[in-house]
C-alpha cells in the first residue's frame, strides 16, 4: 500500500493491554495530532482513560477467538483513515504476520512475515540463528531426557505463543500464553512426560544463567536494516528473581549493541523487536534469552530518554522514514510503579529456588531511593492521570 502522502488525518490502531506501551504508544501519537484507536474486550485496560485516546473499541479476545480477533483488526484496517496497527504483544504479532497479505490490501505492514516471525516466537530456531551468528546464550535443548542433576537447569516453553502454526492440536481460532518458565530444582522428580502435559508441548531444558544483571537490546528494521537502536538494563523486575521491568536504566553498551545487531540481522528482521539477554558474571559474555517480536512493556521509559519508537513506527509505516531523527540519553532510570509494588509483594510473599531473596527492609530502602533519585514514571502524567488511576486500581484488586 502507497502510504507517502501523510495528510496529518490518518489514524492509528493500537492494541488495549495492562502493559504501559499502549499508553506510550497513545500519548506519543496523540500528542503530535495523530489519530487514535485503543482496541480491546477489556473496558478495564488503562488507555482507554487515556486523554489521547480518540477511539475506544470494543472486539473480541485473542485468547477466546483469534480468528474473530484477526476479523476485528482488519475491519478497522479496511478504513480509510487508519494506515496501519501497532503490535504490542505476543498475540498481536503472530496474527498481524500469519495474516499480513489480508492487512498488506489496506494498511502499511511494519512486520516480519510469518517465517521469519517464527523464528523468533520458536526459541529452538532462535537459539540456532545465535549459533549461526556467533551470539552467546546458555546451553539449551527439547527436554527430552532428564538432565544432568549436578548443575542447575531452568525448564521455559520452545514457543512464546502456543497456536495451530506450532502445536499440531491447536486450530487456528486458538492461541494462549504458554505456562512461564520454572526453575528445575523443585521438580527432579517429575517426569519428562509431566513436563510435556503440563507445558502442552515439547519445552525446551535450559542452563541456568545465575546473574542479576539483565539487559534489553530494542530496535526498528527495515526489511533487514536497522532504523533506530536502544539498550537498558533492568534493575528490578516484576518479582525479585526477574521478569518484566519495574526498574531500569538506559545503557549505551557496544558489545550489546553488536550482540543485538548480529542476532537480528542474522534474522533478516523486519520491525519491531526486543531482544533480552543476561551477562555472565564470570565471563561479561551477554547471553541471548529471548526475542520479544512487539513493542516492549517498558516502552515509556524509551520515550522519556528520548528514543520516541511510536513515532518512529509512525513514520516508517508512512514512508517518512528519512524524518527519523534518532538519539537517547544513557544513565538514567525509570519506574512502573505498579511492577515496583509487585516487587515488595513478591519479596514478602514467594521463596524462588536458586535466587536469593533480599530483606524487605532493603527492598523497600532500595525502591524508595531509586524513586527519589529517578523520578520518572510509566503511567504517571501530569497532563494525562486517567491511566495511572486505572493501573493503580487494577492492580490493588489483583492483590486482595
Amino acid at each position: 500500500m502507497d502510504t507517502s502522502a501523510w495528510n496529518g488525518n490518518e489514524s492509528v490502531v493500537v492494541p488495549g493491554i495492562s502493559a504501559p506501551s499502549t499508553v506510550a504508544c497513545v500519548r506519543s501519537l496523540g500528542r503530535r495530532g495523530i489519530r487514535t484507536i485503543v482496541v480491546s474486550n477489556d473496558d478495564s485496560t488503562p488507555a482507554f482513560r487515556s486523554k489521547y485516546c480518540d477511539e475506544a473499541v470494543r472486539v473480541p479476545s485473542p485468547h477466546d477467538d483469534l480468528v474473530a480477533y484477526k476479523d476485528a483488526l482488519r475491519s478497522l484496517a479496511m478504513r480509510p483513515d487508519v494506515r496501519t496497527i501497532i503490535p504490542v504483544r505476543e498475540p498481536d504479532i503472530y496474527v498481524l504476520s500469519k495474516y499480513r497479505d489480508e492487512f498488506a490490501e489496506h494498511v502499511s505492514t511494519p512486520w516480519p512475515t510469518f517465517e521469519t516471525l517464527a523464528r523468533a516466537q520458536d526459541r529452538m530456531q532462535l537459539f540456532e540463528a545465535a549459533d549461526r551468528a556467533g551470539v552467546g546464550a546458555p546451553e539449551t535443548a527439547l527436554f527430552t531426557t532428564p538432565p544432568d542433576q549436578e548443575r542447575e537447569w531452568i525448564v521455559k516453553p520452545r514457543y512464546t505463543i502456543l497456536g495451530d502454526e506450532y502445536v499440531e492440536e491447536y486450530t487456528a481460532d486458538t492461541c494462549v500464553a504458554p505456562p512461564s518458565t520454572r526453575y528445575l530444582e523443585s521438580d527432579r522428580a517429575m517426569s519428562t512426560e509431566d513436563v510435556h502435559t503440563e507445558m502442552e508441548h515439547v519445552p525446551l531444558l535450559q542452563e541456568y544463567v545465575s546473574t542479576t544483571e539483565e539487559y534489553g537490546f530494542f530496535a526498528l528494521y527495515d526489511e533487514g536494516e536497522p532504523v533506530a537502536t536502544f539498550q537498558h538494563r533492568q534493575r528490578r523486575g516484576y518479582s525479585y528473581a526477574g521478569g518484566p521491568s519495574s526498574f531500569r536504566e538506559s545503557v549505551d553498551i557496544p558489545a550489546l549493541e553488536e550482540s543485538g545487531l548480529a542476532l537480528l540481522d542474522e534474522l533478516e528482521w523486519n520491525g519491531l523487536a526486543m531482544v533480552e539477554f543476561l551477562r555472565d558474571d564470570e565471563t561479561g559474555e551477554f547471553k541471548l534469552m529471548e526475542v520479544n517480536p512487539r513493542f516492549w512493556s517498558s516502552l515509556p521509559f524509551s520515550v522519556q530518554t528520548g528514543a520516541d519508537f511510536p513515532y518512529y513506527y509512525w513514520l516508517l509505516a508512512n514512508g517518512m522514514k528519512d524524518r527519523i531523527e534518532h538519539e537517547y540519553q544513557p544513565g538514567i532510570g525509570g519506574h512502573l510503579l505498579r511492577g515496583e509494588l509487585l516487587y515488595l509483594h513478591s519479596v514478602l510473599t514467594k521463596d524462588i529456588d536458586l535466587v536469593e531473596k533480599p530483606s524487605m527492609t532493603k527492598a523497600v530502602s532500595d525502591v524508595a531511593k531509586s524513586i527519589y533519585d529517578q523520578p520518572r514514571f510509566d503511567y504517571l502524567s501530569r497532563d494525562d492521570m486517567g491511566p495511572f488511576v486505572r493501573d493503580l486500581m487494577n492492580t490493588v484488586s489483583t492483590l486482595r
